[in-house]
């Protein structure tokens, strides 16, 4: 369908269409939803392509009940946009439940808030697949019964995960930011346990692949996990290609009380330091690498 025919969908309490979920079962490729402001106790499975689901105003909150065993919204269509919405409470037998579900080809995330999931957003998708996200907030996400849970999990070698001007805190046992893809981007963000988050680490690359960390606050707190690492790099087997992994311009503090490793690198490819402001008992590298002219 082109985007001249795409439709303007309206859901809200006092429209046609009181739930997302409503929405969803009628929705077609291209269409625009916008929700108007409330708590909506609901989920939702997104099977259209090209879609945009945005707030109408600000405050609107999903919060509390998840669909398929899986999370708020399923994302199984391709190029959707989500904006200006809140994911909360987001809960699942298997304690692998997300704010958002990412399935198909393609999503773009801006001026979201996933406050409290399990997982604050989990993408699959195949190796051509880009996860960007914008402006938004993850807080007090994150459990590790059963199975570990993030703030944001690109589970699956997706072409690309990238995250700018986003906030991680708080989160709980897990990881803030775990990445399979094949790239990775965070940039100028913040990304802190604060005092009582109990994160395990900060950025987590398990299987290496090209990473850009850049321009970021973070902090490692006295609750963590796993104070020895902040942020792992191939971890798990190198299995993705690696070409090319910069850190630079960001600011570390340890507040865990013991020595932490900022970056620790299992790849054989030389991490490229540059200009990283570190505070606290801290070992900038361990691996290959080292601080570039």
């Amino acid at each position: 369908m082109s985007p001249a025919f795409a439709r303007d969908i309206r859901v809200g309490p006092h429209r046609a269409l009181h739930l997302p979920s409503e929405a969803a079962l009628q929705v077609r490729d291209g269409d625009v939803v916008r929700i108007d402001p409330g708590t909506y106790a609901d989920c939702a499975t997104w099977t259209a392509n090209r879609l945009r689901i945005e707030a109408a105003a600000p405050g609107v909150v999903l919060a509390g009940k998840s669909c398929a065993g899986k999370g708020i919204f399923i994302t199984q269509g391709n190029d959707i946009t989500i904006r200006g919405i809140t994911f909360q409470d987001a809960t699942v037998p298997d304690r692998n439940g997300a704010g958002i579900r990412a399935e198909g080809r393609n999503m773009t995330v801006e001026h979201s808030r996933f406050l409290h999931n399990e997982n604050g957003i989990l993408a699959g998708g195949g190796r051509d697949s880009v996860l960007r996200i914008t402006d938004s907030e993850f807080v007090d996400n994150g459990a590790c019964i059963r199975a570990c849970a993030h703030g944001v999990y690109a589970g699956a070698p997706i072409k690309r995960l990238e995250i700018v001007r986003s906030l991680f805190y708080g989160t709980r046992i897990a990881h803030h930011i775990k990445s399979r893809a094949l790239n990775t981007l965070v940039k100028d963000s913040r990304i802190e346990d604060g005092p009582d988050g109990t994160s395990s680490y900060l950025i987590d690359v398990p299987n290496g692949g090209n990473v850009l960390i850049e321009g970021n606050v973070m902090e490692k707190g006295p609750q963590s996990s796993n104070p020895g690492v902040a942020i792992p790099i191939g971890e798990e087997g190198v299995t993705n290609p690696t070409a090319s992994l910069i850190i630079r311009n960001n600011m570390f503090r340890n507040d865990t009380g013991r020595r932490t490793v900022f970056v620790s690198n299992r790849t054989t490819t030389k991490a490229q330091m540059q200009d990283n402001v570190l505070t606290g008992d801290v070992a900038e590298l361990d691996g290959p690498g080292g601080p570039t002219p």
